[in-house]
């Protein structure tokens, strides 16, 4: 089942969760044996071996739902620790890995216990069967749940969370279906960038690559893609043309990114909306807003 986005709703009606920036994951106990899967239905089993004794704790004919999280030095969700882990399926690999950068297995939901399908009973009577299995261990747990919206919203972005779910107690578990029972809201940022360069794509302009100024070069941060419609693809053509240069400006792009690149001299300022920045100062899920006209690569603070 998944989440629309939208405003989280307030009132009696809704439970809120802390949204956790990992990988969603079934996990289901058939025969005796623990599996593990991502959305697409692909078994990821082997890339998580931490996880294996929570096979302990859950009956036969069982499956829950959560998300698996990775964890950064200073205890926050980390999607960039997580890339490391996700697409490993050599034993001796994952286990080291288990090591290093260890995993937890947040469960927020129970979809069959013992043989008993749970799917049609609402989001109460489920979470408090989740509850009853009394989960817990060094890499899994069962997250809290609260009933003030506010409140939640407010604890998520002080401990800067990816943001907030909202499920309706009455609401239905539906395998395959996007269901307004449950609602996520992200938190997104917006900031001033610099454009260095675009690459083409379906149109002229595929992506723009934006950095900010940095020891007397520019720093790079990043391709925006979204956003960019016909009227703004005009409009950054306009002011970039003129600007096209044969030298890079960035002192760090990444290959991938710098090919098939026209660069600019970085002159044009632009407003980027992004969820977070990873580790190394890349934007995640990146989307152009407007041109910002009204400021010059002087006026941006240093990255």
């Amino acid at each position: 089942m998944l989440a629309s986005t939208a405003t989280v709703p307030a009132g009696p009606g809704w439970a809120y969760e802390f949204k956790w920036d990992g990988v969603r994951a079934l996990a289901a106990v058939r025969a005796g044996q623990l599996h593990f899967y991502a959305r697409t239905g692909a078994e990821i089993t082997l890339a998580y071996p931490e996880l294996a004794g929570l096979l302990a704790g859950l009956p036969d004919d069982t499956v829950l739902d959560g998300e698996v999280v990775a964890m950064d030095a200073a205890g926050r969700p980390s999607f960039a620790v997580l890339a490391e882990r996700m697409h490993v399926r050599d034993p001796a690999r994952a286990a080291g890995l288990a090591a290093t950068h260890p995993v937890t297995y947040m469960i927020f939901d129970l979809l069959r216990v013992g043989g008993v399908d749970l799917c049609d009973q609402p989001w109460t009577q489920r979470r408090d069967a989740l509850d009853a299995l009394h989960l817990g261990g060094t890499n899994w747990v069962v997250p809290p749940w609260f009933t003030d919206r506010d409140a939640t919203v407010a604890a998520a972005q002080e401990h800067e969370l990816e943001g907030v779910m909202a499920k309706r107690l009455t609401g239905r578990y539906r395998p395959g279906q996007r269901s307004p029972d449950w609602i996520k809201g992200k938190f997104e940022l917006t900031d001033d960038f610099l454009i260095g360069g675009w690459r083409p794509g379906a149109r002229a302009i595929g992506g723009l690559l934006v950095g900010l100024p940095a020891d007397g070069g520019l720093s790079y941060h990043g391709r925006v893609g979204g956003g960019i419609g016909a009227t703004a693809e005009r409009q950054l053509l306009a002011v970039l043309q003129p600007l096209r240069t044969d030298a890079c400006p960035f002192r760090d792009v990444p290959r991938a990114d710098a090919a098939g690149a026209t660069w600019v001299r970085p002159e044009i300022v632009v407003e980027v909306r992004y969820g977070q920045r990873t580790p190394d100062d890349r934007l995640r899920f990146p989307r152009f807003v407007r041109l910002r006209p009204d400021r010059t690569a002087a006026s941006l603070e240093l990255a």
